[in-house]
């Protein structure tokens, strides 16, 4: 098996630290020794714990949102580390904010932004935050609107910030539904539409072009949840609806993207964008002992947090200057080649009479139905099936789906729950693609060995 951190990677890792903890002109010190041979033992210790969890980094991991960290954004991130710097301010992180201001900045022009502003965050559920922060201070009083396949965090972010957060229904490819958004609308008192591309459950992508329709006759403001599928707007090759989706964010209000997901970089790695610059006045704020080395912008001047790794600002930046942001480029290669793998898998459990396969995948995330002659028989076999295939190695996923998300599929099936429990694989390593057949084959025995008992 190839090593998660090869000889090559370390041999780099220790040029780069000789270059980092070169002369600087002070007097030398000796720093305090630690216990090399207790530590042995600790971290030994820890790999084996750490050896108890999922194979995250393995072709038959297709379970949850887990994607190894690019190589250069692990080595980067390490050296990083090394000095560990804080990028709340310059006086704390003056090369790293430098770095995290450039790829921001490249992430910004994923989405034609020139002139925006923007900063990383811990992760997406911080970024959104900020973002809805913002949208309340701008909005007073109004509510948020977000679908019911939105990512649960928008509710209880509402609820921390004291906002009114209301639920659309969906359609059948569990996107937004523009009937129900336009009912909504009409009653007023809307501030805020989150659009999400790229839902948890089922990957679903809403309909932003509509969307963008809607807020030229209603007025509100558009905030898009973009921290899973962002990144897929470099993917030519996604169906027409989704790519006038990935066309139409650049007319957002603010975009919340996660690095630390498709962007191939170690948690936490969050980031919130906003096509107005001038928000950054609604973070305005004083500090008697920080933003005194520079008069250029800290980032903490624009961050509701204050404390944030610069070493994920590092790896961000040393891995976007590996693989470029560029449509079909080099790093798009890896998201092209999820969304084949979850478009092959579709067509495969198409052609399987013991599966429900509700619509094709937008982005790499595939879920799908097992027949029986009830809905809570069908949700139990999809339980079993998920142990049977872990058993044999393959690692899946599950989720639950309002029944009336694929009802067109249930014919013949007593609906005896609201819900139904469903399988669902996570597509997002580019070798997924060339293991499907083995997942297709470890599907099938695991999916026999539960319905020919």
């Amino acid at each position: 098996m190839q090593r998660l951190l090869d000889r090559r990677l370390l041999e780099l890792l220790d040029l780069a630290l000789c270059v980092v903890e070169r002369d600087y002109d002070l007097p030398a010190f000796r720093a305090r020794a630690f216990d090399a041979e207790a530590a042995a033992g600790i971290i030994t210790a820890l790999a084996g714990r750490l050896h108890e969890d999922y194979p995250y980094f393995h072709p038959l991991y297709a379970g949850q949102m887990l994607k190894p960290p690019h190589p250069i954004a692990r080595l980067a991130y390490i050296v990083g580390m090394s000095i560990n710097p804080n990028n709340h301010a310059l006086d704390g992180g003056r090369a790293s904010s430098m770095m995290e201001k450039e790829a921001v900045g490249e992430l910004m022009g994923m989405f034609g932004w020139q002139n925006g502003l923007g900063h990383l965050t811990s992760g997406g559920t911080m970024a959104n935050l900020e973002a809805l922060w913002v949208a309340g201070r701008q909005h007073p009083g109004k509510k948020i609107v977000s679908s019911s396949q939105a990512h649960y965090t928008h509710q209880r972010i509402s609820a921390v910030l004291g906002l009114h957060c209301e639920s659309i229904a969906c359609d059948n490819r569990a996107r937004m539904d523009m009937d129900a958004l336009r009912a909504v609308l009409e009653r007023g008192g809307v501030g805020t539409v989150v659009a999400t591309i790229g839902t948890t459950a089922t990957g679903s992508v809403d309909p932003l072009a509509e969307i963008l329709r809607l807020r030229d006759e209603f007025g509100f403001r558009l905030h898009v949840d973009a921290a899973y599928g962002g990144y897929f707007g470099l993917v030519s090759e996604l169906c027409a609806q989704t790519r006038a989706a990935y066309a139409s964010m650049g007319s957002a209000d603010s975009i919340v993207i996660d690095p630390h997901k498709h962007g191939l970089q170690p948690y936490g790695c969050g980031c919130v964008l906003f096509r107005d610059a001038s928000v950054g006045a609604l973070y305005k704020h004083d500090s008697p002992y920080t933003y005194f080395s520079s008069n250029d912008l800290h980032l903490g001047e624009i961050s509701l947090e204050c404390s944030r790794a610069g070493a994920s600002a590092v790896a961000l930046w040393a891995t976007q200057q590996l693989l470029p942001l560029e449509i079909d480029g080099a790093f798009a290669e890896s998201l092209r080649d999820g969304h084949r793998a979850a478009l092959q898998l579709y067509a495969r459990l198409r052609t399987d009479d013991r599966f429900i396969t509700f619509f094709e995948p937008q982005l790499d995330i595939v879920v799908w139905g097992i027949r029986a002659p009830t809905v809570s028989q069908a949700s139990q076999r999809a339980r079993d099936i998920f142990a049977a295939a872990e058993r044999r190695g393959l690692y899946l996923a599950l989720v639950e789906l309002p029944l009336q998300l694929a009802a067109q599929h249930f014919e013949g099936i007593a609906s005896d729950r609201a819900t139904i429990t469903c399988l669902r694989s996570v597509l997002m390593k580019p070798e997924h693609l060339d293991w499907i057949d083995r997942i297709v084959e470890l599907l099938e025995v695991a999916t026999s060995d539960v319905l020919d008992r």
